[in-house]
């Protein structure tokens, strides 16, 4: 595995570099300068690219997104100290295969590296929970946007939909017809992209959506 190095740490990237050599892994560049850290990757087209976040000259974003625009097809990993949510989204976003911290164990570094060279995505496992969080918010926000499609008798019918009323009663209680109901029901499920009236009373339920819609 060849493996280029762009830390502005010199003491980190020096102890790094020395740790990688002495696994038998080739260790192609180590450098602190961002500029000459993408002339060499272009240069020497590395196995793995292995990128600090925060650097005073560009960001590890920085510098990731330039080797993409460049055609660098290589996996590029983010090793940094930092836990931040916003810091691992935006690396992944912006095609990061690894985000990795630099306070891990060797054998666990090596391990990440070589399964990412071998096509795996891999975050530190510290870090899992921050990345199941992220992707929960971001399917409640898509949730929530689609209830904001519904119209208001679309909202008013799901409401019933989760106390658990039958079509004949939403519809004797609204003062409409069957197929009326149907319509609405079929409309609501296609909006917030589930297959049953089931689906659609648990997502209310649990968004406390009528609660909402009241106040």
């Amino acid at each position: 595995m060849r493996i280029l190095l762009i830390d502005d740490h010199a003491l980190f990237r020096i102890g790094l570099r020395e740790l990688l050599e002495r696994r038998g892994l080739e260790v192609v560049g180590a450098v602190g300068d961002c500029e000459e850290g993408i002339r060499l990757v272009l240069e020497r087209q590395p196995d793995v690219v292995l990128l600090d976040m925060r650097m005073p000259q560009m960001s590890g974003l920085e510098v990731l997104k330039t080797l993409r625009d460049k055609g660098m097809q290589m996996p590029i990993v983010i090793l940094t100290t930092s836990r931040v949510e916003n810091d691992l989204i935006a690396s992944l976003q912006c095609g990061a295969q690894g985000y990795l911290l630099k306070d891990m164990e060797p054998d666990e570094l090596i391990r990440s590296l070589n399964d990412i060279v071998a096509g795996q995505t891999v975050v530190a496992s510290e870090l899992t929970m921050v990345l199941a969080r992220a992707v929960r918010g971001g399917e409640q926000d898509k949730t929530e946007s689609a209830m904001d499609q519904l119209t208001p008798r679309e909202k008013e019918i799901l409401c019933l939909l989760a106390e658990g009323q039958s079509n004949k009663v939403i519809a004797r209680n609204l003062g409409i017809s069957d197929g009326t109901v149907k319509l609405h029901v079929k409309a609501i499920l296609r909006k917030l992209d589930v297959h049953s009236r089931v689906e659609a009373a648990v997502i209310a339920v649990e968004q406390h959506f009528c609660k909402r819609s009241q106040e």
